[in-house]
């Protein structure tokens, strides 16, 4: 597919493409269409087509990094293969050029692993008919690079680099400290987080989503190693170990055996290290082989992704993650537009304890993060001193919280947290209607503390039921009690062990608000998704009576039916802001309430309906005695900037939204 034009201008603006432009090793036209480059044999090209990106680079990099003269380089040039007449990308002569030292073949950034490996045997038969010495071939994604043997029959020997000019290659490329793989852009770890997933996936050799889960096991372990100065600082100078690195022994043998088996095993030693930091949610050891690691490796060995752009590598995850997301798990997935409203909305203070009681990927933990970077940001500008690092990074390592319960995911927000420079220590696998109590024996975290978070921020699953001879927690639940809600008759029973007090079993997303409730701190925020049911079926009247006493509701916002549809979604919601109230208000009212039904009981001449009338009278003339001033603001959004299948549209309400409510907390001291 040829260059956007917006594509062109970040290639040109790169630090490469803007140094080659000034040394004129290359020129570009005032419309950014043509590139010449000033080379051995002057060539002219079509700079929006898809594969001179990578040949434009590659050329670039020859005289930067290797050293090579362009006067010894030709682009394009045509060659006899046999019988025809083929055109190579990239040869290096030498100084005489009088011999080809190198051949460079060169495909688009998104040619999948079949398609390179034909490209690999096309270089091989430029190299071998021009009696070349060294075969490069990349996709800008992917590198592989050969030497040709010297004796017949002549083989291709698998190497971790080309040499530099008048240089030697060493058996691994990069070293701790002193040559460090270099960062990467966004459209680049893009490309490289793709083309890694769908060579493990092998279009389906191996279930998508067990693919994703040992993408996200390698990644730890690329990150892992690249903190070295952290984890094992006297290793400087040695050779990094998430890299290809090849024996002498594997010269005789083309598939590489020796490199994958070593390679294996510094993985799995990276891998085991680390995990000891993250027990609870790397349990499961890396189940694929050494082939896949192999393949994993050479695509993401080239990126130092600690040292890239926050922005540019979080994005590309986000970016990667989502396409994933959209499949079969869309549910663990909230769309971006909605997790930014929530958080505009409730506004984030640094000093907030925040959890996510579903985090599914761990959008509402990285938004957070983010809201709390550009505060940092707008205090300490362009001085990123260590007062401006700890402003934010406290408050990734102590402030932020999660649960998920599948480990897939969990894993998924734990390296999402990672990429963003880490708060992950804080996401659990535990199913998050289970008590702080059992949190903390089945994941040793003792930071799960009911009444201590200040914000929680969750859209729980629908749906889903709890039935009670399932579960040992139901009866921690009053959402689990039959007789609740303002015009209900009976009493509540009080024994445990009596049948009659529990419902046999109850929504999900109903004892999510109980459980968040109990999470949260006196006058502590809850921003949660729910579907609309809980707030206009008759059925649900007990629910919405229980949240009037638990919570001050500031805000609801009506959510229109197609806002999940295309994380694989469709039930119509709501978003609701709520804080709860100070203990001694919700016992007041459960007081208040207890006494008037007491009293209706005992008038005369009422019947059922009526009696319900009466106590629901009595009950608003007594409680809002004690609350002053109850406004809540009603929105209904028509247009969240989204279609049905997530394609943006213009005249989203959510940012005029967010900003409404911000104001009416602050105006209102809430």
């Amino acid at each position: 597919m040829a260059k956007t034009t917006e594509e062109i201008k970040e290639l040109l603006a790169t630090e490469l493409f803007r140094n080659g432009i000034a040394k004129k090793y290359i020129v570009v036209n005032e419309d950014s269409t043509i590139i010449y480059y000033n080379c051995k044999n002057r060539a002219k090209r079509r700079l929006q087509n898809p594969e001179e990106f990578v040949q434009a680079t590659s050329f670039l990099k020859l005289i930067f990094d290797y050293g090579y003269l362009p006067q010894n380089i030709s682009v394009n040039e045509s060659v006899q293969v046999g019988s025809e007449t083929k055109e190579a990308d990239i040869l290096v002569y030498n100084e005489k050029n009088n011999k080809i030292q190198i051949v460079v073949e060169c495909k688009e950034e998104s040619t999948n692993e079949r398609q390179f490996q034909v490209a690999a045997d096309q270089a091989y038969s430029y190299a071998h008919a021009l009696a070349a010495t060294y075969i490069w071939i990349t996709s800008g994604i992917k590198n592989e690079y050969f030497e040709l043997s010297n004796l017949y029959p002549v083989e291709r020997i698998a190497m971790s680099d080309i040499p530099k000019r008048d240089g030697e290659v060493q058996r691994y490329k990069y070293v701790k400290g002193e040559h460090d793989p270099l960062k990467g852009t966004q459209g680049e770890l893009i490309q490289k987080f793709k083309s890694a997933h769908d060579a493990l996936w092998g279009g389906g050799e191996m279930d998508e989503a067990d693919a994703f889960d040992e993408m996200d096991k390698l990644i730890f372990c690329k990150i892992w190693d690249e903190r070295w100065d952290e984890n094992n600082p006297r290793s400087k100078g040695e050779p990094y170990d998430f890299q290809i690195i090849y024996y002498p022994e594997d010269k005789e043998d083309k598939s590489n055996l020796k490199a994958k088996a070593e390679l294996e095993k510094r993985i799995q030693a990276l891998y085991n290290e680390g995990r000891k930091k993250d027990p609870e949610v790397f349990k499961e050891d890396i189940k694929i082989n050494k082939h896949k690691i192999f393949t994993v490796v050479q695509y993401l060995q080239d990126i130092h992704l600690s040292n890239t752009d926050l922005d540019a590598k979080g994005l590309a995850f986000q970016t990667f993650m989502g396409s994933f997301f959209k499949g079969k798990f869309g549910a663990f997935f909230t769309p971006n537009a909605i997790v930014q409203f929530i958080v505009n909305a409730i506004g984030i203070k640094k000093d907030y304890k925040v959890l996510d009681t579903s985090c599914g990927s761990g959008g509402f933990l990285i938004h957070a993060l983010k809201a709390v970077r550009e505060e940092a940001n707008e205090i300490y500008g362009f001085d990123k001193s260590t007062n401006y690092f700890n402003y934010w990074h406290n408050f990734a390592q102590n402030r932020l919280f999660g649960i998920e319960i599948n480990g897939k995911i969990s894993r998924v927000a734990k390296m999402n947290m990672i990429i963003h420079d880490d708060g992950h220590t804080n996401v659990i696998t535990n199913d998050g209607l289970k008590n702080n109590r059992s949190i903390e024996a089945e994941n040793r975290n003792l930071h799960f503390q009911d009444g201590t978070f200040d914000l929680i921020m969750t859209n729980p699953p629908f749906g889903s039921t709890i039935k009670a001879d399932e579960v040992d927690y139901y009866k921690e639940y009053e959402l689990f009690e039959k007789n609740l809600g303002i015009t209900e008759l009976k009493d509540r029973i009080a024994d445990d062990n009596n049948r009659n007090k529990w419902r046999p079993s109850q929504s999900t997303e109903i004892l999510f608000l109980e459980r968040c409730h109990k999470y949260l701190k006196e006058g502590g925020y809850l921003a949660i998704v729910i579907p609309d049911g809980i707030l206009t079926n008759s059925t649900s009247q007990y629910v919405r009576d229980w949240l009037i006493e638990k919570f001050r509701v500031i805000t609801v916002v009506s959510l229109p039916q197609h806002t999940f549809s295309h994380v694989g979604a469709g039930v119509k919601s709501s978003i609701l802001f709520l804080k709860k109230h100070p203990e001694a208000l919700t016992k007041q009212m459960e007081s208040i309430l207890i006494n008037i039904k007491a009293q209706v009981r005992d008038e005369k001449g009422l019947d059922k309906e009526a009696k319900e009338e009466r106590i629901l009278e009595l009950y608003k003339e007594q409680i809002f005695k004690y609350i002053n001033d109850y406004i809540t603001l009603m929105f209904e959004i028509e247009n969240v900037g989204y279609d049905a299948v997530g394609k943006k549209i213009e005249g989203g309400e959510l940012n005029d939204v967010s900003a409404r409510i911000q104001q009416f907390i602050i105006e209102k001291g809430l």
